[in-house]
């Protein structure tokens, strides 16, 4: 081709494409990235419920029959401290069973045998009536004809049955507490994920009502698995002792595992090419990159694992990756 044809042909060329090609020459910065060691660890989110923990659920369902005569737990939902009064009633057996102990002790008390006496604080005792109470008959030695049921544990009354002048039968369940110092929350998860999470160390929790984060100290998978959703229920141990969690509070839930040391590099340092991944590293000249096949997958969205093909402290290009890309295919590169 002679000359003036070679003139004719770039005159011939649009302009445009004479100022994209300046233009790229001058945008050409090739910036470079060191492969890094990092302590990580994997997580994975799920969602859950807070539930109460059935071991600290308690009914109070006495042992005798009898009549309401007055109601400190008035309301459902109430908070009640441990020894705290719930009810004070009237029962025929119970006033009895007082008597004869009392009857017992003025028979005994100058006798060297007390079993009759032992016979009946026991009755007493097995009839659910408080220790103050059974004391009390022999400090005063006088028989109330009431008797008071405490609270045994502090938390809230979930339910309630009774009012003031109720009768009542024995065995009849007056109230549920439920403590809530401790609770569960209940996480799906999916079945694939469960060998994961038996290997995960902790358990971060997040609630929309507080800003405060919460770890739970236990796990346990539920034996069963959910045949509409395909999910497992991981259920986790929760101290609350501020009772600012409540049952029915939604539960967001990071699991982590154990801390490893990993090489890695950000996500746009790294190039995926027939099912392949490729970063350039520097050549033998100064300006010179190459295409080198390396084994990586996902950390998160910014950041792969390198498993193999480099090495800490090896630097590759981190930008440009597309244009080293067409240069290493027109140069047979790969």
């Amino acid at each position: 081709m002679n000359p003036i044809t070679k003139l004719l042909i770039i005159t011939l060329l649009p302009l445009s494409l004479l100022a994209q090609k300046v233009t790229v020459e001058q945008l050409f910065s090739v910036q470079s990235v060191k492969v890094k060691e990092e302590s990580l660890s994997h997580s994975k989110k799920s969602y859950g419920f807070v539930k109460a923990d059935e071991a600290r659920e308690h009914d109070i369902s006495p042992r005798f029959g009898g009549f309401v005569e007055k109601l400190y737990a008035d309301k459902v939902y109430k908070y009640v401290k441990k020894g705290d009064p719930l009810v004070t009633l009237y029962s025929p057996e119970v006033y009895k069973a007082k008597e004869d102990y009392l009857n017992s002790y003025n028979y005994t008390k100058n006798k060297k045998s007390k079993g009759m006496l032992r016979s009946a604080k026991l009755k007493l005792e097995l009839l659910g009536v408080s220790k103050r109470e059974i004391e009390h008959v022999i400090k005063s030695k006088k028989i109330s004809q009431n008797t008071t049921i405490y609270a045994p544990v502090s938390g809230y009354i979930f339910q309630k049955s009774i009012s003031e002048g109720s009768a009542f039968n024995a065995k009849e369940r007056l109230f549920k507490i439920v403590n809530l110092d401790e609770v569960w929350v209940e996480a799906k998860v999916f079945e694939e994920d469960r060998e994961w999470l038996k290997r995960a160390e902790s358990f971060e929790l997040h609630f929309k009502s507080t800003p405060k984060t919460y770890r739970a100290t236990s796990k346990l998978f539920y034996p069963m698995l959910s045949e509409k959703e395909a999910t497992m229920t991981l259920r986790l141990r929760v101290k609350n002792p501020n009772r600012e969690l409540f049952v029915g509070m939604y539960a967001s839930l990071i699991s982590k595992d154990k801390k490893e040391s990993y090489l890695t590099l950000p996500s746009d340092a790294v190039m995926r090419k027939d099912g392949k991944f490729y970063v350039f590293v520097m050549g033998e000249y100064e300006g010179e990159y190459d295409p080198l096949e390396v084994s990586v997958k996902p950390l998160n969205a910014h950041t792969y694992i390198i498993t193999d093909g480099l090495n800490k402290g090896d630097e590759v290009v981190r930008n440009a990756l597309f244009m080293m890309d067409s240069d290493a295919q027109i140069n047979g590169l790969y």
